[in-house]
């Protein structure tokens, strides 16, 4: 037989009617002390207290990325900035490189024009001194083909004797010799002052603007002319025929000129006149530097013709050019100044000989 079914018992009224607050505490003080539920819930606390150090770890590092970060942007910043710093420095290192090559480059430029300096100081004495007779000799040659100016080339030559007598070489005895030769020609040259006549050619040219034509020549003004008797000694007629006469004497005046009448010349004529009086000069200027004396009396000569034809002969600046073409016309300048090239080939000689012995 199955058992019977255990009827409830009922609860006392009164214990329904009895709070229990203290119930779920006491369930809840029984359950914690089972151990699964122990192990549970510290597991549960510490879980929560590892996710909530977790999360604190987490925002402590995305912090202090954040700050890497930017404290790595400024580091770049600062290492672009020093790169670019170190570009530029670069740059300007590179043009300090090519000033110094620069420098460099003169510096052996310099180096070189030295060495080739002590080369031609080192030569011998033999050869310096032929380089200055050879040097005093050409000057001397070229005063007499280019200005006909003997007075220069003795002084050249004379300064080349005297360094001659002071070597006191006896190879050079001969080159001494010729050098007392050529002195001696010019010394028999006639003594025609070349710079001088020259000089004056060239004053005559600079007046040549100035010059007055002729047919710009005014008659000269007689000076007033002294009554004879006083005014107050002469009647009325005879004062006003006597002022009357005086102004018809100002109003025509008579006089003789004793050569043809000059001709008119326009603005562009005097222009060429002048011009071609000046060319004339110029070419006789030219005819004394190369010793042609028939050339420099025809021009001399054509100058004074036009000066006389065309000028006016009473104006004290023609008076004057004409006296100095006058007294230039004069000049004798019969005499050709000697060649030096004798000269001047042995004392090539001299050095071609040197140069030999010096490479033998």
């Amino acid at each position: 037989m199955p058992p019977e079914a255990a009827t409830p018992e009922t609860p006392d009224q009164g214990a329904l009617l009895t709070p229990a607050p203290a119930r779920p505490a006491a369930t809840l003080r029984a359950t914690l002390r089972r151990p699964p539920v122990l192990i549970a819930v510290i597991a549960l606390l510490l879980l929560g207290w590892q996710w909530i150090e977790t999360r604190s770890r987490l925002i402590e590092v995305r912090e202090e990325l954040a700050q890497r970060l930017s404290e790595n942007e400024a580091v770049s910043k600062d290492a672009r900035s020093l790169s670019r710093q170190s570009q530029e420095e670069v740059q300007a290192l590179h043009a300090k490189l090519g000033a110094l090559e620069a420098k460099l480059a003169e510096t052996q430029g310099q180096q070189l024009a030295l060495d080739a300096m002590y080369q031609e100081l080192s030569r011998s004495r033999d050869e310096r001194l032929l380089a200055e007779i050879d040097q005093a000799v050409s000057i001397a040659a070229q005063q007499l083909q280019l200005a006909g100016n003997v007075e220069a080339a003795l002084i050249a030559l004379g300064g080349a004797d005297a360094r001659l007598a002071r070597a006191a070489n006896p190879r050079l005895l001969g080159l001494r010799k010729l050098l007392a030769r050529d002195i001696a020609r010019l010394k028999a040259l006639p003594a025609a002052d070349v710079p001088g006549i020259a000089m004056k050619l060239e004053g005559v040219i600079a007046t040549v603007d100035a010059m007055p034509l002729a047919y710009e020549q005014r008659p000269k003004a007689e000076p007033p002319v002294a009554p004879s008797r006083s005014p107050a000694s002469l009647s009325f007629w005879q004062a006003l025929a006597q002022d009357v006469w005086n102004d018809t004497r100002q109003l025509v005046r008579i006089e003789r000129i004793d050569r043809p009448d000059p001709g008119l010349l326009s603005p562009s004529q005097n222009f060429f006149l002048r011009e071609n009086l000046k060319l004339r000069l110029v070419n006789a200027r030219l005819a004394l530097l190369s010793r042609d004396g028939k050339s420099f009396r025809e021009d001399v000569q054509q100058a004074r013709v036009w000066l006389e034809r065309y000028f006016d002969t009473r104006a004290k600046p023609v008076q004057a050019a004409l006296a100095a073409l006058k007294s230039l016309a004069a000049t004798d300048m019969a005499g050709e100044p000697p060649s030096l090239d004798e000269t001047l080939n042995t004392l090539r000689n001299f050095k071609v000989a040197q140069q030999q012995d010096k490479k033998g």
